[in-house]
């Protein structure tokens, strides 16, 4: 009898483990749900911001700057939509820090027009979109 109370203890224990265990799941990806980035998903797309900034200063679009990101998300949309919460400063204006909305949707399959980018600031009526 003894036997059987203590491997039925070993289970209820290696039981209680494994659903603790089990509560603590992976961020999971919702189609058209808002997720926020951290950790090295976050880096990755600060790194992606800071080289679409540069893709679009290459071409005909004005050379932004991205100088403290507060808040990334992805959302899962026919492609992928990246919000970032920024402060942006324009090149050779150091001192004009601006809180803004930057929006870069890419769509890797495309051949062209595979990413847009979309810049609203405070206190700027204009809304930047550029796509290539």
């Amino acid at each position: 009898m003894g036997n059987k109370f203590y491997y039925l203890a070993v289970f209820a224990i290696v039981c209680t483990v494994v659903l603790v265990a089990s509560e603590e799941e992976p961020a999971k990806i919702t189609p058209g749900g808002h997720r926020e980035l951290s950790g090295v998903e976050l880096e990755q797309a600060i790194d992606n911001l800071h080289t679409t900034l540069y893709e679009m200063a290459a071409g005909d679009g004005p050379n932004f700057r991205a100088s403290k990101v507060t808040k990334v998300t992805t959302q899962v949309v026919a492609g992928t939509l990246v919000t970032y919460i920024a402060e942006l400063t324009k090149e050779n204006t150091e001192t004009i820090h601006q809180q803004c909305i930057i929006k870069i949707w890419s769509q890797p399959w495309l051949k062209e027009n595979a990413t847009n980018i979309q810049i609203t600031c405070e206190g700027d009526d204009a809304k930047l979109d550029r796509t290539w």
